[in-house]
């Protein structure tokens, strides 16, 4: 003999409600919501570069060389300048390399073990006064 559980009415009673459906909906849902959500909100406009623009006729010039020797002499490709000297060399090299690619000057600075912070600190303060952000700290 088999015991069903049912009632009188041979209709079984329901003592829990089944949410597996209405997860399925919320998960069909929320899956729709990210699919569509990216193509609403990117809304940005790219220029690409066409495959017709004039090539520079010389190469780019190489970025600026300084280096700091240990009893503070400064020299910017291989010549001796003070900061002020330093300064205005960087500004006219800056200038020089905006008008051939319109980008920003590449400096290389090379600092020896004995020097003092403070020249140090002034090269870079004077790198800094004149915006030049590409700037690499050569090791050895």
């Amino acid at each position: 003999m088999s015991l069903k559980k049912t009632s009188k009415r041979g209709h079984s009673t329901m003592n829990e409600l089944n949410i597996t459906p209405l997860l399925d909906l919320v998960f069909v849902l929320l899956v729709i919501f990210i699919i569509t959500t990216p193509q609403l909100v990117n809304n940005l406009e790219v220029n690409l570069p066409t495959a017709n623009q004039k090539k520079p006729d010389k190469p780019p010039p190489p970025p600026a060389r300084i280096v700091v020797s240990a009893a503070g002499q400064i020299t910017l490709n291989d010549e001796v300048v003070t900061v002020p000297q330093l300064k205005e060399k960087l500004k006219d090299l800056k200038a020089q390399q905006y008008a051939y690619d319109q980008s920003d000057l590449g400096v290389v600075l090379k600092g020896s073990d004995e020097v003092e912070y403070q020249v140090m600190v002034s090269v870079m303060d004077t790198l800094r006064e004149l915006e030049i952000t590409k700037m690499g700290l050569a090791t050895e």
